[in-house]
């Protein structure tokens, strides 16, 4: 579709958020969907996303679906997952169930339309064996082992990258990258679920 490639090629998502416990700076869903809306219209497209609650495992996922439709009806579509945590500290089931469709839209956003989060300080090992594949945000070693749970670090990484995987050398890679998940059930569950997903 010539104008997603428009639109790709000339959107600019700056991160607006500020995560003052991490200490940096990374971009929503909202600065996606502001920065896109101008383009949206310049170039006769609409944006379409929604979301759906799927089992995976014995957990509940929220898939966020993103589709991209121009003016002859062609369509491009991306899907991203996000977990529900089983309670979260300050929240009541709404706002958990939000909070998941939130990231998993961001997620779906950031495939459909190309944007690069690897320089995000949550979603890259400084690791040179990841700066150069696109596919695999792993935590800092220092947040991973002093700050972030394994649920943390399942539902805010792996999982991101799990859904990001095209190729079975990509999944074994996302598995021997997070060697605190291996023996967890929802993290197992995932590689499985991508590995059927893309028929390999």
């Amino acid at each position: 579709m010539k104008e997603l490639i428009t639109i790709q090629s000339t959107l600019n998502a700056p991160k607006g958020q500020y995560n003052s416990f991490g200490k940096y700076n990374y971009r929503s869903c909202e600065d996606i969907l502001k920065a896109v809306k101008p383009l949206l219209t310049q170039n006769g497209c609409t944006l379409t996303i929604s979301d759906d609650v799927v089992l995976v495992g014995n957990r509940i996922y929220i898939k966020a679906t993103a589709t991209l439709t121009n003016g002859s009806g062609e369509k491009e579509v991306t899907t991203a997952y996000a977990r529900e945590e089983e309670t979260k500290k300050g929240m009541d089931g709404s706002q958990v169930t939000g909070a998941a469709s939130s990231y998993a839209r961001k997620y779906a956003l950031n495939g459909l339309f190309a944007i690069d989060d690897n320089k995000d300080a949550d979603t890259l090992n400084s690791n040179p064996q990841y700066t150069q594949q696109p596919q695999a945000p792993f935590p800092p070693q220092q947040q991973q082992s002093e700050e972030l749970t394994p649920s943390d670090i399942l539902q805010g990484y792996a999982l991101p990258a799990i859904q990001q995987a095209l190729t079975k050398e990509d999944l074994k890679r996302i598995y021997e990258g997070y060697p605190d998940l291996q023996q967890h059930a929802d993290f197992l569950s995932a590689l499985t679920a991508r590995r059927k997903a893309l028929g390999v």
